[in-house]
């Protein structure tokens, strides 16, 4: 009979090949057998519950360094596993940015025994690193290379085409693009209403977007380069990418799935103010129908915490973003029960298609094989958000007092229990994420 280091038995698993009633074995950190039971030195019984596929969380901002009073690599990640997020890959714009190799070593170097989940760390491209990030994307534990076309937290901006184009001649891996036109959005400015958030869309509108998008449609397609355009607001953006899957690939947030602006400026205020903006509930009607069509490629919380004393400062002098990583997946699976989209959909877009997209090594599906990361859920527990359950430095969301349908009950990563049932382990054991096209060192 097998011996297994962990063994999850009585739960619904979903592998690649659809849900299945079966035991799960873990030998050395990775998924050893499906549907065979045998010894394991710690038995998991998961009765009524779903077991899926680690959430994979493609775009946060954890603030450090220089940054900790909105948040840190701890507490971020304390966040994502109490939410069912297994891994993160974290944005450069810091104090001081992640633009050198010296600056990523700095994060993994933090991170290590500090960070609850998996993680790698995004280089930033400015004007003056864009010839070497041929090396820098390369480097273990780099999810590769952001590049901001708009001005957003922090001072990483490459707006110009030419500038642009330089960023793409070096390197191979997909880039990761925050697609809104800096021109066009400084031209604009006296479209802000001192006091008014709800200025912000008509300020940073539409058009900021898809132009942003067109041109780095464009450039990618000139440079031979593949992209990756966040955090879309716009079906009009949506339509243009799915005419161009061939070069580009794309994301959608829960935040603009599930808030809109007439209710959300007035509820929340500075609350809601984020980049790019909270649009209107036909934007968000909108973004549905292109999910539905399959366009988009993943799901990230582009969780940007800033403090309450930040965000109740008067518009524009107000930051924008808002946390996100530990209440990704739970709208998300309100949403899986409310039929807006089935659980296969969500498992693509929150494991499988990041996997796909960046080419992460042993991780996104539940095969033999694959690192044991597990993402376990109770899809008929119902609960309200409540403050004292949020973990974020920050210590709010945009989504407290909400009522939801679906609830992660346990996070799993390399076969490591690392949250059940809002309980943490005694230590945190995040490693850097390996890549397929990357240099593992």
């Amino acid at each position: 009979m097998p011996t297994y280091d962990l063994l999850l038995r009585n739960g619904t698993v979903w592998t690649p090949g659809g849900p299945v009633e079966a035991p799960v074995g873990v030998r050395d950190g990775r998924i050893a057998a499906i549907g065979e039971t045998g010894d394991a030195g710690e038995t998991i019984d998961c009765a009524g519950l779903t077991i899926l596929p680690g959430v994979i969380d493609s775009q946060v901002h954890f603030r450090e360094p220089g940054l900790e009073a909105k948040e840190d690599l701890e507490s971020g990640s304390r966040a994502a596993v109490l939410g069912g997020v297994t891994a993160v890959f974290e944005m450069p714009n810091t104090r001081p940015n992640t633009d050198s190799a010296d600056a990523i070593a700095d994060k993994l170097a933090r991170a290590k025994d500090r960070m609850w989940c998996d993680h790698a760390f995004y280089v930033g491209a400015t004007s003056a690193n864009a010839d070497r990030l041929a090396e820098l994307e390369r480097l273990p534990g780099t999810a590769g290379v952001k590049i901001f076309m708009g001005a957003s937290t922090g001072d990483l901006l490459v707006s110009e085409d030419g500038e642009l184009a330089r960023v793409l001649a070096s390197g191979r891996r997909r880039v990761a693009v925050h697609a809104e036109d800096e021109p066009r959005m400084q031209a604009r400015l006296a479209e802000r209403v001192a006091g008014d958030p709800a200025s912000h869309p008509v300020w940073r509108d539409d058009e900021s977007a898809i132009l942003a998008t067109r041109r780095i449609l464009k450039l990618a397609r000139e440079a031979r380069r593949p992209v990756h355009v966040l955090h879309i607001t716009t079906p009009a953006e949506l339509e243009l990418l799915g005419r161009n899957k061939d070069i580009a690939t794309c994301e959608l947030t829960p935040q603009h799935l599930t808030l809109a602006g007439e209710d959300a400026y007035p509820r929340l205020g500075s609350f809601a103010q984020m980049n790019p903006p909270i649009r209107s509930a036909a934007h968000r009607e909108g973004l549905w129908h292109w999910l539905g069509q399959g366009v988009p490629d993943v799901l990230g919380s582009d969780h940007a915490p800033h403090t309450r004393a930040e965000k109740a400062k008067a518009y524009p002098d107000s930051p924008s973003g808002m946390p996100g990583v530990q209440t990704l997946l739970p709208l998300m699976l309100d949403h899986v029960a409310a039929g807006r989209l089935t659980l296969q959909r969500l498992i693509e877009l929150t494991s499988a298609g990041p996997q796909r997209v960046f080419g992460l090594t042993g991780k996104g599906r539940i095969a033999v094989g694959y690192d044991a990361d597990f993402t376990i859920v109770d899809l008929k527990a119902r609960w309200t958000i409540e403050e004292s359950w949020l973990a974020s430095r920050c210590g709010w969301s945009p989504f407290t007092g909400m009522a939801i349908t679906g609830k992660p009950v346990g996070t799993i990563i390399r076969g490591r229990r690392v949250m059940w049932e809002g309980g943490l382990a005694d230590a945190a054991h995040g490693r850097p994420i390996r890549f397929d096209s990357a240099d593992w060192g």
